[in-house]
């Protein structure tokens, strides 16, 4: 793979996955603010700047090394906005709320990416770069998907988790945090080892009836 397709396949893989992974984070501590905590505020994390959610190994080097070496595996992470639940007025609720943010906002996106094909296959379907727009809007509904699929496992650390939690007794779902290193580690395993493949159906199921609501609305 040379550098010019390397540099395509950033543009159309990459750039959508940082958006989603930014505003995920963003959309987590927007909602820990309305309920009470500033904390991300405070912390300069209350921003879309994606060099304040940067992890150097998930968000940069993993999905980038992906792309360069066409790895079916493609995936990645941002560092995850700080909450203090003791800012909360009620924490079980409230970071039942913070953490569904996170997957709603990408479930958001990918809405917003749908309606985005929907004005390039009405005004702008036969323009120069129409294609590649669809094709860009496309990747960036399927990695929100995914995004939100995935967030939503009911497993620590993941948002599934803290939402989970929400219905579990409170000394359960303590012995469930303090094992989440454990979890973690599950977790990456099933990622890499490709188990998580099932996600796949909902995913592109979803994100194709998006497509398809987009361009049967406009007649295409």
């Amino acid at each position: 793979m040379d550098m010019m397709e390397i540099g395509a396949k950033i543009g159309v893989y990459f750039i959508p996955f940082l958006f989603a992974l930014c505003f995920h984070e963003f959309a987590h501590g927007w909602v820990a603010r309305l309920r009470g905590d500033n904390t991300a505020e405070q912390m300069g994390r209350l921003t879309l700047n994606p060099v304040a959610h940067m992890d150097l190994i998930g968000t940069l080097i993993l999905p980038i090394a992906a792309i360069a070496f066409s790895s079916p595996i493609f995936f990645g992470w941002a560092k995850p906005v700080p909450v203090n639940s003791r800012n909360l007025k009620n924490p079980r609720v409230d970071m039942f709320w913070i953490a569904l943010a996170g997957p709603l906002s990408n479930i958001l996106l990918a809405l917003v990416g749908a309606f985005a094909i929907a004005l390039v296959a009405k005004y702008y379907s036969f323009g120069m770069y129409a294609k590649g727009a669809v094709t860009i809007l496309q990747t960036f509904i399927v990695t929100n998907m995914f995004l939100a699929v995935f967030n939503l496992l009911p497993m620590h650390p993941l948002d599934g988790g803290k939402v989970l939690a929400r219905f579990l007794p409170a000394s359960l779902n303590y012995k469930l945090e303090q094992n989440e290193h454990i979890t973690s580690m599950v977790l990456m395993v099933l990622v890499l080892t490709g188990m998580l493949r099932f996600l796949a159906e909902p995913v592109y199921w979803s994100s194709q009836h998006l497509i398809n609501l987009a361009l049967s609305g406009v007649g295409v």
